[in-house]
């Protein structure tokens, strides 16, 4: 990008917090993330219910996203506010900073596949993630590695949460086979919703008893529906997408993801709620309550929204894995400064490419929904009652 055009170019960096979907996300800067722009994902934000924006993350508005190549093959994103973009409503120039450390993806010739070199990858992840905290996941990749030293090892294998990192290098690989580094691809910017929590404790969860949206294939429609039939979407009305859960007794987060979540039983899925609320030590009973009040307060908002269906969308569920008493402790990594106790928890409903509602621009299906989206209404009430019977020690 050129001196004269003005505004600081970002470098995307992979969203170390993302714990479930397919679309790679990345950050923006501290209190914002994007993720690559889909009309039908644009329609909703921007005729977003008042009703539902305490429910959402905030829409920061679109910015232009290019790959750029060095001399020795290593992909980098580049996001250009203001690029192409006059209305980039939220984007303001002036929080747009480089990040401190490069990310790089060497393309690996054998097999065309992105590969990270490892420093840049462990410093990558400490420079992101307060203090000394080290990700730790029980996933194991069909994939290739993510991460090797020159002899081909492995030591970082266990040291973050690997999903996100699974979804961006897809995600470059995808970009950088039909690699044009003057084409410019729009992005989506919208709020860090677990910018303001240390130790980010997350559940994504797949909401409704139907996930494919009105534009999928016969083939695509085909295999959600089994996929739901086969999971706690048919039984429940929701199914778990994704987790990290941060063990304060070792100071890890234990990672679990979607396909931990679609085998299992409806108990299994209560046991994983359960194991959710559990920070090594302890039961953090106390934030059951809030999570159900929040909960409700979603439901009676979705209950009114008539001719939505959020196909495929998740809702978050987000607390902080370090408890706020102990937040005068000298080795905090830093304060925080929202004021002395942010909200405990967090419900947030995210992913909304393939929702569908009267009057939306991209809507595939011209014939709107009648009334609200009982599936996911389905999935909500179920999911506050596994929480209510938790909290009264079932």
């Amino acid at each position: 990008l050129g001196p004269g055009e003005g505004r600081a170019a970002v470098l995307l960096q992979p969203f170390v917090h993302q714990v479930g979907g397919h679309t790679s996300m990345l950050t923006y800067d501290e209190h914002t993330v994007c993720k690559p722009l889909v009309s039908q994902e644009l329609s909703f934000y921007e005729s977003l219910p008042l009703a539902m924006r305490q429910f959402t993350p905030q829409y920061k508005g679109i910015v232009s996203v290019h790959l750029k190549k060095d001399s020795l093959g290593n992909l980098t994103l580049i996001a250009s506010p203001g690029l192409g973009q006059p209305d980039s409503a939220g984007a303001d120039p002036a929080v747009t900073l480089w990040h401190k450390c490069k990310w790089a993806a060497s393309a690996s010739s054998e097999h065309g596949l992105v590969k990270w070199s490892h420093t840049q990858v462990t410093k990558t992840f400490k420079d992101s993630c307060p203090g000394k905290m080290l990700l730790r996941t029980d996933l194991q990749y069909h994939t290739d590695s993510l991460l090797e030293d020159a002899n081909g090892n492995q030591p970082e294998r266990k040291s973050y949460n690997p999903w996100g990192l699974h979804c961006h290098r897809q995600h470059l690989n995808r970009m950088s086979s039909k690699h044009n580094e003057n084409k410019l691809h729009q992005f989506l910017l919208l709020e860090n919703v677990v910018s303001k929590y240390s130790y980010p404790c997350i559940l994504d969860l797949k909401m409704g008893t139907r996930q494919h949206g009105d534009d999928a294939s016969e083939e695509k429609k085909a295999r959600h529906i089994k996929k739901c039939e086969q999971s706690t979407s048919a039984s429940l009305g929701v199914r778990i997408c994704g987790m990290q859960v941060y063990q304060a007794d070792t100071g890890h987060f234990l990672c679990k993801d979607k396909y931990f979540g679609r085998k299992l039983s409806p108990e299994g899925f209560r046991q994983t709620l359960r194991q959710f609320l559990c920070t090594g030590n302890q039961l953090r009973t106390e934030l059951l309550e809030p999570i159900i009040l929040r909960l409700k307060a979603l439901l009676s908002v979705i209950r009114k929204q008539s001719s939505y269906r959020f196909y495929s969308s998740s809702l978050l569920i987000i607390y902080d894995g370090q408890e706020h008493k102990e937040s005068a402790d000298h080795h905090r990594p830093f304060p925080k400064t929202h004021g002395t106790s942010p909200s405990r928890v967090d419900v947030r409903m995210i992913d909304f490419a393939h929702t569908t509602f009267k009057g939306s621009k991209s809507n595939p299906n011209p014939t709107p929904y009648d009334g609200p989206d009982h599936g996911y209404i389905f999935g909500l009430e179920n999911l506050i009652k596994i929480l209510q019977s938790l909290s009264e020690g079932k």
